[in-house]
């Protein structure tokens, strides 16, 4: 992972007026009556604002599975694809825009995008093309949106996001160009307090249509804000704020108050799913709050993150799916210096990123998320040790303020799971973590056992 930095001084932080940062994801946009509420909260206290919208929900699916078809050249199955994504839009559009003059714009617009798609039928799938075609969910819902704001007469100024989201020759955001960048645009529109921009998408060091990946438009969001130096981003989606537990899983959970910047980006990271775990950084970088808030219950107080925990002790658990671990033997160890050194060059070399580690005097263990590289890991480990690997496993973690300092956590968590088979335990890393590797095939019972444990629900 690159590091990114950036100095305050010189970024230029915009000065005009003190904004806030507001992303929709595409269930919060993804039918026409969710733009009008939409409308209704950006607009709802005058307060200078950007607004940050994803693609309509099941759109970057849809393309994604269009990129696929290209990719195989499988002509019919793309064209029908192609074909129910527009009717969806030429639907939406129907119920969305009712003044006559601004429903032929829509449709303009409509037509141009998918104009574009079927032009991609014809030429040599690429990694820029599928890329670009990926970001076509996102100008669309913005277009179509702005044009909604423009029908209900709404001052605004839509602001292309590949005029300022960009990254750099790492791929990684480059955030004191993105504040330039950001300043000069709204410098262009002196007179408007509201802005509509797109999430997830951006330009690479080559000045491609690129990508902040799944999940990039709470990136964008955050990225935004700290560039803006914002008041607050506040992420809403269609829960009220972040939960103690999975509530897919469990039957009883409780939104949190309060996360520090640090305990949010534990469970972000370990798999909670409400926020994508590459939005804190900009934030705390800018310390800057973050609001997760529900657009269908608006009055919910949902849950804030910032610098201050609130409080200590366990707050929530979150799970981790997808993890491989990896058993590392040598006899050698011991007596081996560099030992270590070898094994973690092993997977620098394939950039797979370590999740847990735990060592022993003969063995390491460690996990890992990707098997994209696993056989050849394997292979090079192979040299200097003798391996073990499990698939299907689970990390759980349980995190909080101060855990170490909590009285009896540890007692209270290995009591109430006391009977699921516990493959890795990482301790003492994290002043806010505890993590416990699990197959599986457990994960539901254990998050259910955790929740009545831990929080008595």
């Amino acid at each position: 992972m690159h590091i990114i930095t950036f100095d305050a001084t010189k970024i230029g932080y915009i000065k005009f007026f003190l904004m806030r940062v507001m992303k929709f994801g595409g269930t919060s946009v993804g039918k026409p009556e969710r733009m009008h509420q939409v409308s209704q909260l950006i607009t709802r206290d005058g307060e200078p604002t950007i607004v940050v919208l994803s693609a309509l929900s099941g759109t970057t699916n849809a393309l994604v599975e269009i990129s696929n078809s290209l990719a195989t050249q499988d002509k019919k199955g793309s064209t029908e694809k192609i074909d129910a994504l527009e009717k969806h839009y030429a639907l939406f559009i129907n119920d969305l825009i009712k003044e006559a003059s601004l429903k032929t714009k829509a449709e303009a617009i409509i037509k141009e995008h998918f104009e574009f798609l079927r032009i991609t039928q014809r030429i040599s799938l690429s990694d820029a093309l599928s890329k670009d075609i990926l970001a076509q969910g996102e100008l669309m819902s913005t277009k179509l949106f702005a044009l909604y704001l423009e029908q209900e007469k709404i001052e605004h100024a839509l602001i292309p996001a590949l005029d300022f989201m960009c990254l750099d020759i790492n791929d990684e955001p480059d955030l004191t160009l993105i504040a330039q960048k950001i300043k000069v645009v709204l410098a262009q529109h002196p007179t408007k307090k509201l802005f509509i921009t797109q999430g997830y998408i951006c330009r690479n060091a080559k000045g491609e249509v690129d990508n902040l990946k799944r999940g990039g438009s709470d990136y964008t969001a955050s990225l935004i804000a700290a560039a803006v130096q914002a008041s607050v981003c506040e992420i809403w989606t269609d829960i009220d704020g972040m939960h103690n537990n999975d509530p897919r899983v469990v039957d009883k959970t409780v939104a949190i108050e309060q996360l520090s910047f640090d305990e949010a980006a534990e469970l972000a990271y370990f798999g909670a799913k409400i926020l994508h775990p590459t939005c804190i950084w900009p934030a705390q970088q800018g310390n800057i709050p973050v609001k997760l808030l529900n657009t269908m219950q608006p009055s919910a107080a949902g849950t804030v993150i910032k610098k201050e925990a609130g409080s200590t002790g366990v707050k929530a658990v979150a799970a981790k799916d997808g993890i491989i671990a990896i058993k590392i033997k040598s006899s050698r160890m011991l007596l081996a210096y560099g030992f270590l050194r070898k094994i973690f060059e092993v997977f620098e070399k394939y950039k797979t990123p370590i999740d847990m580690v735990t060592t022993s005097e003969v063995a390491v263990s460690v996990t890992i998320d990707s098997d994209l590289h696993l056989d050849e890991i394997i292979a090079e480990l192979n040299n200097i040790a003798s391996i073990e690997v499990e698939k299907n496993q689970t990390i759980v973690s349980i995190v909080g303020n101060e855990i170490a300092k909590t009285d009896a956590v540890l007692k209270k968590l290995f009591d109430a799971i006391n009977e699921i088979p516990v493959t890795m335990v990482s301790y003492g890393g994290s002043h806010h973590n505890i993590s416990l590797l699990i197959p599986s095939e457990h994960k539901t019972k254990t998050l259910q056992l955790v929740n009545k444990g831990l929080f008595n629900l």
